[in-house]
């Protein structure tokens, strides 16, 4: 099979999720970075249906997005699979693959991008690794126009930040459950482990954040299944929007 190629944007989450499925796929693969804001042009003009990434192209075949990609891998490189064999426990998998894509990653980005807006200089942060022409001191400095775009593309507004933050607790209790009964964290990592563990990680790259989340069930889960994730964003955000979750810790502790 041919070497994979992944089109990716610096600090993506679902971008990692594919990388760290064809690593344990042992899929050779090349990441090519592109410019926020630019991508949607950018892929379209490589020839992929949509405008998104993670964009794939591998042993022929153009793919986008992380839940399609992974269910592509396993057609085409079948060991080892990212879907349990057992009906029942696939099911389960599936059902926390989709909570993962369709949820949480997205209302983690609103999150940063609504922290990032308040702290611009931290975006250089999420370059290392990247191979974009662009230095992480000269993003810090000159990132204002593609931080304000992504802020606006995202709608990370102040109801819709604070609204997730609301209700993060809830999702990471549900999360640690699914950690407890085996469905996440299981001896043999799975899709559902690679697609939420990302976005717990890009969470943790909020200094906000990260100390509610490392050491809960899936806050290690997710450094077990992603242990390196670039980016550090100082305090940022209103201490009355950390409320729930300081009350949730406050509740697990007593």
């Amino acid at each position: 099979m041919s070497k994979a190629t992944l089109f990716s944007l610096p600090g993506s989450h679902p971008a990692m999720t594919v990388k760290l499925m064809l690593d344990f796929k042992g899929i050779e693969y090349r990441t090519v970075d592109i410019m926020p804001l630019m991508h949607k042009a950018a892929v379209r003009a490589l020839g992929f249906p949509g405008t998104t990434v993670p964009a794939l192209k591998f042993n022929g075949e153009s793919l986008q997005g992380s839940v399609e990609i992974a269910r592509a891998l396993d057609r085409m490189v079948p060991e080892p699979p990212l879907l349990p064999a057992d009906e029942e426990a696939r099911k389960k998998v599936l059902i926390a693959e989709a909570f993962g894509e369709a949820e949480l990653q997205h209302a983690v980005r609103q999150i940063l991008w609504n922290a990032v807006r308040r702290k611009p200089r931290s975006i250089g942060t999420f370059l290392k690794g990247s191979n974009l022409p662009l230095p992480p001191s000269v993003a810090s400095y000159t990132s204002g126009p593609i931080i304000w775009g992504e802020y606006k593309v995202n709608n990370s507004t102040d109801e819709n930040a604070r609204a997730n933050l609301s209700a993060l607790p809830g999702w990471l209790d549900r999360l640690d459950g699914w950690v407890a009964e085996g469905v996440l964290d299981g001896e043999s990592l799975n899709a559902a482990d690679f697609q939420i563990a990302t976005s717990i990680r890009l969470a943790c790259t909020l200094q906000d954040l990260k100390p509610f989340i490392v050491d809960r069930p899936i806050g290690k889960a997710a450094f077990r299944a992603c242990p390196d994730y670039s980016g550090d964003v100082p305090p940022a955000l209103p201490a009355e929007w950390l409320a729930p979750l300081r009350e949730s810790a406050s509740s697990a502790a007593a």
